[in-house]
């Protein structure tokens, strides 16, 4: 028994070709096709790329920000926001280093010194949002170093002979201190301490470096 296609007469040369060029446009159709599928593909694939590296870098931005350690510091009360004449008697500070109280109209100039700076300049700084680390000057030299990459913007680093630990960390209202002991350095406390305190001070206007104190 002869099927329906054995009773179709042979195929000329005309309709050969025109059969190859409809399994040709059907070839570059489905070839098209395929590469708007992959062109779309790709692209997802670089938006999503892109999205990622955004969201990597605020991540990583604000991991910078936050602190990652606990908040080891104490609240002391305020005395007082007076100014006074420089070399004016006050009474005693309630904490050592002071986070606040009697203070000169002038600030200190944000550096690292090897040097004390009168507490009353730098209590000034305070009360405008700085952040002074006060270390012993029987610390290392190294520690020293270590020290003055601190040197952030508001932030002022000084000897202070006073001080009952080897590092003072102190903003207004907050002090943190600790002693260095076995070579160990708190990197990570310092800088907790200064994201978590930087430009917390009363007083919101900028400081005139210009016109500070040494």
């Amino acid at each position: 028994m002869e099927t329906e296609e054995q009773n179709q007469p042979p195929k000329n040369s005309y309709e050969l070709k025109q059969e190859e060029k409809v399994r040709e446009n059907e070839k570059r159709d489905s070839e098209k096709k395929t590469r708007r599928l992959a062109g779309r593909f790709g692209s997802y694939i670089f938006f999503a790329g892109i999205l990622a590296l955004i969201v990597w870098a605020v991540f990583y931005y604000m991991r910078g920000k936050i602190p990652q350690g606990l908040d080891q510091s104490r609240a002391v009360e305020i005395q007082s926001r007076d100014h006074i004449a420089v070399g004016a008697e006050h009474l005693v500070y309630n904490s050592n280093p002071p986070v606040g109280g009697w203070h000169y109209g002038q600030t200190a100039r944000r550096n690292f010194y090897d040097e004390k700076i009168p507490d009353e300049y730098i209590i000034h700084n305070l009360e405008h949002g700085d952040v002074w680390i006060a270390y012993h000057p029987r610390i290392s030299t190294d520690a020293k170093k270590k020290l003055k990459r601190f040197l952030y913007s508001r932030v002022i680093i000084t000897a202070r002979p006073e001080n009952n630990f080897d590092i003072s960390l102190v903003a207004w209202g907050r002090v943190d201190g600790f002693n260095l002991e076995d070579g160990e350095f708190p990197k990570e406390r310092i800088d907790d301490f200064i994201k978590r305190y930087k430009n917390k001070g009363t007083e919101k206007v900028p400081l005139d470096q210009q016109n500070s104190f040494n």
